[in-house]
C-alpha cells in the first residue's frame, strides 16, 4: 500500500477539492479521505501538492510501428508519465496503419514491456486509411482498439463515414475525426489569412474545417450516433459543435494547447515548429477555442504529439512535416496560461485533462478517484518554475514552438496502476516526490 499524505485532492466527478489523504492498494483506490491512519509500506508527502486522477490524453502519435527514428512506444511513453499523462491512445497512421488486430495487438504488447503510461490503440476507420473499405471493428475492439480514426486522412466520401459511424456505434466504439475538407485545403501549409500572404504561403482556408465538421454533425444526428471531433480549431466549427450539443447531438470535441495559445500571428518567419495541421487560427478563433473550455462545448484537452526527425524538420516551410510535441509542455502550459490566471478553473481543467476523456473513452475505471478504481494519479506542484528546454525532453521529438518558454506548475510523479513510474529515478521509502 501506497498512502499519499496532506494533499490537495481535486476530482469534480467525485466531489473532491480540499487537503485530503488517498491511499492505493494493489493497483486501485482503497480509500480517500482526511487523515486516513491506515498502515502502508510507503508514504508519500505531497503537502502543497495538487492529487488530481490520472491524465488522459486522446490524440498522440507514437510512430511505433514503422516510424521509430521519429519517436517509440518506449520513448513516448516516457514522454507521457514526464508529462503527467497516465494514459495515452495512440493513432494509427504507422507503417503499416493500425488496421487489423495483429498491429492492435503488437502496440499493446510494446506498451506492457514499456511498463509506463497505459497506451489505447486508436485503430483505423478503412483499411489503409484510404477511405475506401472499412476495417472490421467488432474484432478491433476485441483486440483492445479503444475507437476509429483515419486521422490526417480524414474519410471524404460522407457514404463510407455514414457506414464507419453506424459501425463503430454497433462495435460499441465510437470515430474521432479529423475535419478537413481535402480538395479545399489542398496544397495549404499555414492559416489563410494575413499571415499567409504576408509570408507568401499558399492557406489553409477555416471553411475547410467548418464543412467536415457540419458533415459529421449532420451525419451523427442523423443516426443518433456518437462522434468525436479531433483538434477543433476555428470559431466556426466550436460554434456548430455548441449548438448541436444543445439539441442533444451526441458530439464531442478536443481543443490542443497550441490552438488555445498560439495563433497564427505568430508565424513572423518560416518556423517550421510552428507549421501543424489544423493550422494554427486567428486571434478570434483562439479565443472562441478558450470560451468553448469554459462553456463546455469543448470536452477534452489534448495535445496531438506529433514527433518528427530534425532533419525533416529543418527543411523549407512548404516541404516540412505538420505536427509538433506536446506531451512533455501541456500541463505546464495550460495551468500556467489558462488554469492560474483563472481563464479556467483547476476542476474544469481536470474535467478536461481527465474526467472528460475518460468519459468519451467509455474508460470506465479511470478518471475519477473513487474507491475501486485504478489507481492511476497525477500529482502537481502548482508552484513549481518550468522552462522548456526541448534538449530534455524524453520524447525522440525536438518539434515545439515552446521551447523557452517559462511556466509555473507542472506534473512531479505519475503513478500508474498504483507503480509510481515518475520520477524514473523514484524517492525514498518516505518523503516528498
Amino acid at each position: 500500500m501506497i498512502l499519499f499524505r496532506g494533499g490537495r485532492v481535486v476530482d469534480p466527478s467525485e466531489g473532491l477539492d480540499g487537503l485530503l489523504d488517498v491511499l492505493i492498494d494493489r493497483g486501485r483506490i482503497k480509500a480517500v479521505g482526511p487523515r486516513l491512519g491506515a498502515a502502508a509500506e510507503r508514504i508519500v508527502d505531497a503537502a502543497g501538492l495538487l492529487i488530481v486522477p490520472g491524465l488522459i490524453d486522446m490524440h498522440v502519435h507514437l510512430r511505433e510501428p514503422g516510424f521509430e527514428a521519429k519517436e517509440t512506444i518506449l520513448t513516448g511513453a516516457r514522454a507521457a508519465v514526464r508529462g503527467g499523462f497516465t494514459t495515452v491512445c495512440a493513432m494509427p497512421n504507422t507503417r503499416p496503419v493500425n488496421d487489423r488486430r495483429e498491429t492492435t495487438e503488437r502496440i499493446l504488447t510494446e506498451a506492457r514491456r514499456a511498463g509506463l503510461a497505459n497506451v489505447l490503440p486508436i485503430a483505423a476507420v478503412t483499411l489503409g486509411s484510404a477511405g475506401r473499405e472499412l476495417t472490421d471493428m467488432a474484432d478491433l475492439v476485441a483486440a483492445g482498439a479503444a475507437a476509429f480514426s483515419d486521422d490526417g486522412r480524414p474519410v471524404a466520401d460522407s457514404r463510407t463515414m455514414r457506414r464507419a459511424l453506424e459501425a463503430a456505434a454497433a462495435a460499441g466504439s465510437l470515430i474521432i475525426d479529423h475535419c478537413e475538407d481535402l480538395p479545399l485545403a489542398e496544397g495549404g501549409v499555414i492559416n489563410e489569412g494575413r499571415a499567409s500572404a504576408s509570408l507568401g504561403l499558399p492557406g489553409i482556408p477555416a471553411a475547410s474545417e467548418d464543412i467536415a465538421v457540419a458533415r459529421d454533425i449532420i451525419l451523427a444526428e442523423a443516426l443518433g450516433v456518437r462522434v468525436h471531433i479531433a483538434h477543433l480549431s476555428t470559431a466556426g466549427a466550436v460554434r456548430m459543435v455548441g449548438e448541436a450539443k444543445s439539441r442533444g447531438v451526441r458530439v464531442s470535441a478536443e481543443a490542443t494547447p497550441h490552438h488555445l495559445l498560439l495563433t497564427d500571428e505568430a508565424l513572423g518567419t518560416r518556423d517550421t515548429n510552428f507549421k501543424m495541421n489544423p493550422p494554427l487560427r486567428s486571434a478570434a478563433d483562439g479565443a472562441a477555442l478558450v470560451e468553448g473550455l469554459r462553456t463546455g462545448a469543448l470536452d477534452a484537452i489534448a495535445t496531438d504529439h506529433a514527433p518528427h526527425t530534425a532533419e525533416e524538420k529543418t527543411r523549407a516551410f512548404e516541404a516540412a512535416p505538420f505536427g509538433i510535441v506536446g506531451l512533455e509542455t501541456a500541463v505546464s502550459l495550460v495551468f500556467d496560461r489558462l488554469v492560474r490566471p483563472g481563464t479556467i478553473s483547476l476542476p474544469r481543467f481536470v474535467e478536461l485533462m481527465s474526467a472528460g476523456p475518460a468519459r468519451i473513452l467509455g474508460l470506465a475505471r479511470k478518471g475519477r478517484l473513487a474507491v475501486g478504481n485504478d489507481a492511476d494519479l497525477t500529482l502537481i506542484d502548482p508552484d513549481l518554475s518550468v522552462t522548456v528546454d526541448k534538449r530534455a525532453f524524453e520524447s525522440k521529438g525536438r518539434n515545439t514552438p515552446f521551447d523557452g518558454w517559462a511556466l509555473r506548475g507542472g506534473p512531479v510523479m505519475t503513478v500508474v496502476g498504483g507503480r509510481i513510474v515518475y520520477p524514473f529515478e523514484g524517492p525514498g521509502p518516505e518523503g516528498r516526490p
